[in-house]
């Protein structure tokens, strides 16, 4: 009986030990969020390391699409409608694609965010696709890394960098002037509020 009771409890501790931890992925999931403007962004994507390989032209070969990523495709969700890179595309959740070349990067949104890695990728499900020029970096970038960098409060970039390589795609609310607006009228009824609060 005791043996039997040591054998329980033995197992339960294990299980719990299981729970508690996994084996290391070899491409760890990442989930970014950030505030932008008057809403969110988020980004769901693998992140691969370089290991010693070559990158961008043989891993990732030039001129084919790519999920961005590891594993499932990268999914960006806009909590309002955004100006990517000069495009218009309304709120909600798309994959993020990406066609590189050595100079530059087509980066795509598609309707597909839900697919493993890029080998049912459809150009008919594009919502709109954006090309940017390729920087070099001067430090390696082993892990594969996707940023938000704002560079105000309703705009910003949004950073895509691996190996020695990095590309941006402009960021601001599709109506930026509505939301200005917007913005500034919010602004006063906050003071207004503060100003009661601090009179009571």
């Amino acid at each position: 009986m005791k043996k039997l009771l040591a054998a329980v409890c033995i197992s339960v501790s294990a299980f719990s030990f299981a729970q508690d931890y996994s084996v290391p992925a070899a491409s760890p999931r990442q989930k970014v969020e950030q505030q932008f403007s008057m809403s969110k962004i988020s980004i769901d994507y693998g992140r691969p390391g370089v290991k010693g390989r070559k990158i961008f032209g043989e891993l990732v070969p030039y001129g084919q699409v790519w999920r961005a990523g590891a594993n499932s495709s990268t999914k960006i969700t806009f909590g309002q409608a955004v100006n990517f890179g000069g495009k218009t595309v309304p709120a909600g959740t798309y994959g993020l694609f990406i066609v590189p070349t050595e100079k530059e990067w087509k980066v795509i949104l598609n309707k597909d965010f839900q697919q493993w890695g890029a080998y049912t990728y459809d150009p008919k499900q594009d919502v709109v696709d954006v090309t940017v020029p390729v920087n070099k970096l001067t430090d390696k970038q082993e892990w594969f890394e996707i940023t938000l960098n704002p560079t105000d409060e309703n705009t910003g970039n949004l950073v895509i960098k691996w190996d020695m390589a990095q590309a941006e795609v402009p960021l601001k609310p599709s109506k930026l002037d509505t939301v200005i607006k917007i913005s500034d009228k919010l602004k006063e009824i906050k003071k207004i509020e503060s100003d009661s609060t601090k009179k009571s």
